[in-house]
């Protein structure tokens, strides 16, 4: 049996049994899973290893890179802001970011942004990997481009450039970068141990992924959009050990944190805009996540997607509610939202899949919460 520590209210007990099943079956090496019921935690679990070689038990405290994951605190931060009347997400994207309007692109609104639709998954100038570290560089090159295809007239998964495009706006409406503004207006307000730009002192508490085979991109007939969009920067798991990663504010893909912490923050969306006590944003504001943006086979990735405001939303191959929203990071990690259920799920690991958006440990996760709630 899995050595699995934490807390585990017993009308989940299926989900602690998957989860050690992932761990016995070495499908896990280590990872934790949380579940929130009307805000509250009730379940908590961790287990594995924090490291390959496993030397380093995974503990309460450990934190991973969930990769895009991430893309969900950005979210949060965009909903807090158009709840107090500072951000109209149907506004063009210029009206915040001048500069933006550049190459025909002042009709570009901020919903093009959070759905993926703005044209904008992949940067024209040449990016090497630690450019990613130099925001100035990374937002100044996407704001002088052309879109790649019409703003607002199919999904193009922005991988690595919506963290960008989303953080340039809430600088230019705050006056300050969105992992200070995570960091003081969420993360702290709900106690959530998640870091969009990890100081040098959590180093130690960091899982080491394991990365996943790699992915020919030609052998599989991927898109040109698709090739373009992943192969500038070229990025893989090992670069999440260096500093310069872990330094830089890359709010769609270096946050870290675990279940607890992604849960902790989430379970506000569930809630309505409210988790504990803490009211982020209105209810009228958590409906405008299920305002559909796009529906089709999504130009980067290849297969039918569903977009809300940010949040992915419920398809035949996604049978989440009618009222639910995820999404998942590359590798596996993956959060779901049930705003009628008040249910928030977390699954974050370090044994990376190759998937992009989540994988079935954390959905089987996913389905035994949701089975447990309804009997």
């Amino acid at each position: 049996m899995a050595e699995v520590s934490g807390t585990c209210d017993e009308r989940f007990e299926a989900v602690r049994q998957t989860f050690e099943g992932n761990l016995e079956s070495g499908a896990d090496v280590g990872a934790s899973v949380a579940v929130a019921l009307d805000g509250e935690l009730v379940v908590d679990l961790w287990g594995g290893w924090a490291d390959e070689d496993r030397t380093r038990p995974w503990q309460r405290d450990t934190i991973a890179n969930v990769w895009s994951t991430t893309k969900t605190m950005t979210f949060v931060c965009c909903l807090i802001l158009a709840d107090r009347g500072e951000l109209d997400l149907d506004a063009p994207v210029a009206t915040y970011w001048p500069e933006f309007a550049a190459e025909g692109k002042d009709r570009v609104a901020v919903r093009h942004l959070l759905s993926h639709t703005a044209g904008l998954s992949g940067w024209d100038a040449p990016m090497r990997p630690e450019d990613l570290a130099d925001w100035d560089r990374a937002t100044a090159a996407l704001a002088a481009q052309a879109p790649w295809w019409e703003p607002g007239s199919a999904s193009g998964y922005h991988a690595v450039t919506q963290g960008f495009l989303l953080g340039e706006v809430v600088r230019r409406i705050t006056g300050v970068s969105i992992g200070a503004f995570f960091a003081q207006e969420v993360a702290r307000p709900l106690g959530a141990d998640f870091h969009i730009g990890l100081p040098e002192s959590e180093d130690h508490r960091v899982a080491s992924l394991v990365p996943p085979p790699p992915i020919d991109l030609r052998a599989v007939r991927a898109s040109d959009v698709a090739v373009r969009t992943f192969s500038n920067p070229p990025l893989d798991a090992t670069q999440t050990r260096h500093a310069w990663w872990r330094r830089a504010e890359i709010p769609a893909a270096n946050g870290h944190g675990n279940a607890r912490s992604v849960a902790l923050v989430q379970s506000v969306v569930a809630g309505g805009g409210e988790a504990r006590g803490v009211r982020l944003f209105g209810e009228r504001t958590s409906e405008r996540i299920f305002e559909e943006q796009s529906y089709g086979t999504d130009l980067v990735l290849g297969v039918p997607l569903r977009f809300g405001m940010g949040y992915g939303l419920r398809t035949d191959l996604v049978p989440i509610g009618p009222r639910a929203c995820y999404w998942g990071g590359y590798g596996g990690s993956v959060v779901v939202m049930d705003l009628d259920a008040r249910l928030t799920v977390c699954y974050v690991m370090n044994r990376m899949e190759s998937g992009l958006v989540g994988d079935p440990r954390g959905m089987g996760l996913v389905l035994a919460a949701a089975g447990s709630l309804t009997g």
